[in-house]
Parts: structure tokens; C-alpha cells; sequence
């Protein structure tokens, strides 16, 4: 699934309950949610959703690295990156 597809599904679950919305506002929606999420990995908070799970930033430390089709040995800078780690209910919704 897209997000794309993400929107679609958005605006036909309020079409469902009768709620008047367009197609281009559920696309805002998923928009914003990503955009929330985005904004507070960037200043370091963890961003937790109960029964779905976590994204977190983590710190990878720099490190020596081999280029694959030269095999010169090239350093890696240190880097944030984000990460994301399920939940129970997500890993056993999956599991069944």
C-alpha cells in the first residue's frame, strides 16, 4: 500500500460513516500525520502510537566500509537514522 492508497482508504472509511469529505482533504490528512511524525523524529522525540509501535532516531556511529566494486576501504560518517519498532498487537495482528 502507498500513501496514495493510504488516502483512498481514509476517504472511503468517512464516506462509509456519511461524513462529507473530499478526496484531496483525506489526502491532507495523511499528509499532515506523515509530516507530525517527520517533524518530531527531526527534533529527537520519539513518536509512539499504542497498539501500532515506535519511531525512534537512532545514532550510527561512523565506521570503515569496503566499496564493493572498487574494494577501496572509505569511511562512513556518523548519521542519524530513523528507526521503527512494531508493536505487540501489530506483530501478532501479522503473525495470525
Amino acid at each position: 500500500m502507498n500513501k496514495a492508497q493510504l488516502a483512498e482508504k481514509v476517504y472511503d472509511l468517512h464516506v462509509k460513516k456519511g461524513v462529507d469529505v473530499s478526496k484531496k482533504h483525506a489526502d491532507e490528512v495523511v499528509d499532515f500525520v506523515f509530516d507530525c511524525i517527520t517533524d518530531a523524529l527531526k527534533k529527537g522525540d520519539e513518536v509512539s502510537i499504542a497498539g501500532f509501535g515506535g519511531f525512534v532516531v537512532k545514532q550510527r556511529k561512523a565506521r570503515t566500509a569496503r566499496n564493493p566494486r572498487t574494494g577501496e576501504m572509505v569511511q562512513v560518517p556518523a548519521t542519524k537514522v530513523p528507526r521503527f519498532k512494531a508493536g505487540k498487537a501489530l506483530k501478532d495482528a501479522v503473525k495470525a
